[in-house]
């Protein structure tokens, strides 16, 4: 038996990684310290801990610990355990992204310009990462407009300019209409273009519009005017202020009661090139920093691709070892800021408020589809947490159910819950109905800080009004009043609409409709997914692996047909040998060894 306070006494004063873990070994938190002995006894003494933290040291059972040589090596590893194990305690990134580059195979000899996610050591130049590839392909249908580059993917001479040619948005290097030389000049400019560097760009352009005009040719001249307007227009349309940057990261954060959202703006050659932002969920107690630099770490240290200098409000735990790994990862300088004043401190501040709307239009719709759900329904509270069952089975056999939560308007999968049912033997989805959802209520009540959280504001079923007849007479057997409703589809097995314990519809709007419908989805997939695990389970295993010359197919033919090892030994010699490859010996054997 682990005895916490023994095994305290024995912690080193040596720096290293800690593992905080529960009763059955899964792992609650992950925490990096200079001195391990002194930063793992913070967590079983009596000071002034976060709730969050509270309710992680009643659930510690028992913890283990890394030692390494130094605090960089540390927070490496603590950065690999918790992208590995993913700990439920640990402020969490979810960034499996990939992010688009526009690249230009510059050793061709006519390149193309094209957006790409993955970044080779090929020779090609490699401009971004652009937040979404939104941005990336309005550069690159801006380039190809503009600069009149091939736009076909497998480049050879043919006999005949593409359409792109006569519609003057290619110069058919195809057909030998342009030279090497002059298609180079083109690449060229996008490449100072995406570098950021119009200035040689627009002069080169009034040098060919003036001489355009002195041989009198019109209508080239008025094509380089516009494309030189475009260009001026698409970069003063990304340029980022007086800010004086190339390459930096803008990070801000907000934070509400429920969820805290932080919004990140990527600057590269002076421009805005995108913006991207993420949310953490239950964060209310944890400070803005822990959650800063728990996110700098998870973010940067993966990537391939970091910035010069990353700013943010304040100085994060952790800032001179987390500059230093960056730094020798990038093979140069990386910085992370704190501006305190000026054009830097206004960009941050401007990704905050940018942080806060996000987090306010998400909170907002999540909040009116409460409100909705609350006028449509005729509750009394929000229904901030509602819960819906489905029953699966195929004749009466391995049956499970499933349960969903839809929280705070969101559906949350990880509340999830699937239940094998006890006490019904026959085919009577109503019972199960009634079985799963006492053992649920029950739960909540023998503990509420449990698994299954506090009593859910309405329980929706998947079926009609017997299935809710069902729920209902679970609920009343512990005197509790939950608002029950069924979710009925129509012929083609799609939600056709919500009805109250009087058989009544419910109009739903277009949004609220599709909720349900995913809502439904959701369960009935969670409940069949269980099924076919139990099922399967039951075909891997039964008395029939005991029987030489039954393999695995056979095993699962005979099943098929008879449906359970109790048919088969009920079955006569004549009905097993209609089986696929059972011949009369192996079905007497069959019969003799059942």
């Amino acid at each position: 038996m682990f005895d916490i306070e023994a095994e305290l006494k024995k912690l080193p004063n040596k720096p290293g990684v800690y593992i905080m873990k529960d009763k059955q070994d899964k792992i609650l938190y992950v925490g990096k310290a200079i001195v391990l002995k002194n930063r793992v006894r913070q967590y079983f003494r009596k000071n002034n801990k976060t709730k969050r933290i509270e309710n992680m040291v009643l659930l510690i059972d028992h913890f283990e610990y890394i030692v390494t040589d130094n605090e960089a090596e540390a927070l490496i590893l603590e950065c690999n355990l918790i992208k590995q194990n993913r700990p439920k305690f640990n402020v969490l990134l979810k960034d499996d992204k990939t992010y688009p580059y526009i690249k230009i195979d510059i050793k061709d000899d006519y390149p193309s310009v094209y957006i790409t996610r993955t970044r080779l050591n090929d020779g090609a130049k490699y401009f971004g990462p652009y937040a979404n590839s939104g941005s990336a392909k309005e550069m690159v249908d801006f380039i190809k407009e503009r600069f009149k580059i091939r736009q076909c993917k497998n480049f050879k001479s043919i006999k005949r300019a593409c359409l792109n040619y006569y519609i003057h948005r290619c110069s058919a290097p195809c057909m030998g209409y342009i030279s090497k030389e002059d298609y180079k000049k083109q690449i060229d400019q996008i490449i100072l273009l995406l570098e950021g560097k119009i200035e040689p760009i627009l002069k080169s352009l009034d040098e060919e519009i003036k001489i355009a005009s002195q041989k009198q040719e019109y209508e080239e001249a008025a094509y380089l005017r516009d494309k030189k307007i475009a260009i001026e227009r698409i970069s003063q349309k990304q340029k980022v202020s007086n800010l004086g940057e190339n390459d930096i990261d803008v990070i801000g954060l907000a934070k509400n009661e429920f969820n805290v959202c932080i919004e990140i703006f990527f600057v590269r050659n002076s421009k805005m090139i995108g913006r991207n932002h993420y949310f953490f969920k239950d964060m209310k107690d944890v400070s803005n920093n822990e959650i800063l630099s728990s996110f700098v770490k998870q973010y940067y240290m993966p990537k391939e691709e970091i910035p010069h200098k990353i700013m943010l409000r304040e100085e994060i735990e952790d800032k001179d070892i987390i500059q230093n790994i960056l730094s020798e990862k990038a093979g140069r300088k990386v910085e992370l800021k704190s501006p305190q004043k000026g054009e830097k401190l206004r960009f941050v501040e401007m990704a905050e408020n940018n942080a806060k709307v996000t987090l306010e239009n998400s909170s907002k719709e999540n909040y009116n589809v409460l409100v909705e759900l609350k006028q449509i329904l005729g509750l009394e509270k929000l229904p901030k947490r509602i819960e819906t069952y489905d029953i699966s089975n195929i004749s009466g056999t391995d049956m499970v159910a499933g349960m969903c939560v839809l929280q705070d308007g969101i559906i949350n999968k990880k509340l999830s819950k699937r239940f094998k049912i006890k006490t019904v033997f026959s085919q009577d989805d109503p019972k199960c109905m009634k079985e799963v959802i006492i053992r649920r209520i029950k739960h909540s009540i023998e503990n509420p800080k449990g698994a299954f959280g506090t009593i859910p504001d309405a329980i929706f079923v998947d079926g009609g009004i017997t299935q809710q007849r069902a729920a209902k007479s679970a609920i009343q057997q512990y005197n509790l009043e939950i608002p029950i409703f069924g979710m009925v589809k129509n012929d083609k097995h799609r939600t056709r609409a919500l009805i109250n314990e009087n058989r009544k519809e419910i109009p739903l709007s277009e949004e609220l409709m599709k909720l349900i419908t995913n809502f439904q989805d959701e369960v009935h997939n969670v409940a069949i997914t269980y099924h076919r695990k139990v099922r399967d389970k039951k075909i891997t295993k039964s008395e029939l692996d005991k029987i030489k010359g039954i393999g695995n197919i056979k095993k699962q033919d005979l099943l098929k047909k008879f449906g359970s090892v109790n048919q088969i030994k009920k079955a006569d010699i004549n009905e097993i040998m209609k089986v696929k490859g059972i011949s009369k010996d192996l079905a007497i054997k069959i019969k003799d060894e059942l």
